[in-house]
């Protein structure tokens, strides 16, 4: 028989407001997409469609709609879906990455028997962890370092900082405060810039950045800005991170001519933006051809599409902290095996998942 979908919306709630410099978020929309086979409906793969407003391309007022397109495409069998072979191009997903996303992780998730085991690695089993940063939401001075304190007691050895909402001086006494306590042979710093620094003013922040020892800065201006990044990766004193200026690259020859262009020392990846897991491996295999490291990122999924993106990343050889914290910003996310301890983000299967038909909003 061929199979079917079904999908259901679910309203995250922050149990904060969520800032970055393009402003505060206090809830997200997510919609789960459903893949069985009739003749075994109780097996059931599910994936996140999770778009991002101010950032995915498909947070569009019509996702719904779209989303509502290719379930009835799919069940009135205009268009089969294997779980074993790449999404079909009849379904037109190539400017709804976050659907493609959800799909493809939905598919997945099938084939291995609807356990939400996607990959059998030693983090499904709960035999290692995934090392992560802590993040760093921007607010007020003591609202940051209140988060600084409680990750550092959490056994963090790496920390991501939203910076570019404060006034500058602020931000650089933040980070000089927790270099007094914690030296770089024992703490990383990373920053998240979101684009908020001007082409005009961003090397004279990023010096200035430099006596703190930062790791890298993710996306210091805004995307689209090539000459100018260029410039900024080949001459900055801070290692720089691309972030959003991978979202809407597709097609292999786009994605080399941007790496070949502004020749990045670091590339970060979320999935639910750029087009799914498959277009996350391109990437990679891309960055690594030119010595360029990455790593991965979720983009405020609930724990469904976290789970995917972090047994994704554990079939990799990781060298770095990954950026696979999020599953604890909701008041009401999806219950999940997957656990932080000393800044690495376990699966404990015991912890068993929550059932996506019971969700409230």
């Amino acid at each position: 028989m061929p199979l079917k979908l079904s999908y259901t919306s679910h309203t995250l709630q922050f149990k904060f407001d969520a800032r970055t410099s393009r402003g505060a978020i206090r809830e997200h929309k997510v919609y789960y997409i459903s893949v069985f086979d009739e003749q075994q409906p109780e097996v059931v793969g599910v994936g996140e469609c999770a778009p991002l407003a101010g950032l995915s391309i498909d947070h569009r007022p019509d996702l719904e709609e779209k989303i509502k397109e290719a379930v009835a495409q799919v069940n009135a069998q205009k268009v089969s879906l294997d779980a074993a072979a790449p999404l079909p191009k009849e379904l037109n997903l190539a400017e709804w990455p976050a659907l493609y996303f959800a799909l493809e992780t939905a598919l997945l998730d099938l084939r291995n028997g609807g356990s939400r085991i996607l990959y059998k690695t030693p983090f499904s089993r709960g035999e290692a962890g995934i090392p992560i940063n802590g993040l760093i939401w921007m607010g007020d001075a003591a609202f940051m370092q209140e988060l600084i304190s409680k990750k550092l007691k959490e056994g963090y050895t790496c920390l991501k900082l939203k910076i570019g909402g404060l006034d500058f001086g602020q931000e650089l006494e933040i980070l000089e405060s927790i270099r007094e306590r914690t030296p770089a042979d024992c703490l990383t710093i990373r920053v998240d810039a979101n684009g908020a620094f001007s082409p005009q003013d961003a090397y004279k922040k990023l010096e200035r950045l430099a006596k703190y020892e930062i790791h890298s800065i993710e996306q210091p201006i805004k995307q689209g800005q090539h000459e100018e990044m260029a410039q900024l990766c080949a001459y900055s004193p801070v290692p720089i991170a691309l972030d959003e200026e991978l979202i809407g690259v597709q097609g292999k020859d786009a994605k080399e001519q941007l790496l070949d262009k502004i020749k990045p020392p670091y590339i970060i990846l979320k999935p639910t933006l750029v087009g799914g897991l498959a277009a996350s491996a391109e990437w990679i295999n891309l960055a690594e051809q030119r010595s360029i490291d990455w790593w991965m990122t979720s983009a405020l999924e609930s724990n469904i599409g976290l789970n995917a993106i972090s047994q994704f990343t554990a079939q990799h050889d990781i060298t770095i902290p990954q950026g696979l914290g999020t599953g604890q910003l909701y008041h009401n996310n999806i219950a999940s095996p997957l656990q932080i301890k000393n800044g690495e983000l376990w699966y404990e299967q015991e912890s068993g998942w929550g059932d996506i038909t019971s969700i409230k909003n």
